[in-house]
């Protein structure tokens, strides 16, 4: 099941940090890592990041791979560098009080499926 990113926001209970405009893009799948090579190998174009790294080691990996959402769990705030470097990308970002665990869940629960194939 793909999902906007407007009903990850919602099931979240997120905060754009950036990327307004996008909350109507259909996000395919989701993955959560806080290691980058881990994206690198396993991330899909248009999926869902979930994160609790704030570099812009995240934000430059998620462009190489077409991430199309970033979130970042555990309330954590990202510095304004971060911030302005997936704008000048356009990478949306948000923000959830959620940990990455319960974040996850919650997406899985309401119909986003990971990247190791469990369609």
């Amino acid at each position: 099941m793909t999902m906007k990113i407007s009903e990850i926001k919602d099931i979240l209970n997120a905060d754009m940090l950036c990327g307004d405009d996008q909350l109507d893009t259909v996000i395919v799948a989701g993955g959560a890592a806080d290691l980058m090579d881990d994206v690198l190998a396993a991330a899909a174009k248009g999926s869902a990041l979930l994160t609790g790294v704030t570099t812009d080691h995240v934000i430059r990996t998620a462009k190489i791979v077409g991430v199309g959402v970033i979130v970042i769990v555990r309330g954590k705030k990202p510095p304004a560098d971060f911030v302005n470097m997936a704008k000048s990308f356009n990478i949306p970002i948000m923000l959830t009080d959620y940990s990455l665990f319960v974040a996850c869940g919650r997406l899985y629960m309401n119909g986003i499926r990971g990247l190791d194939g469990s369609w």
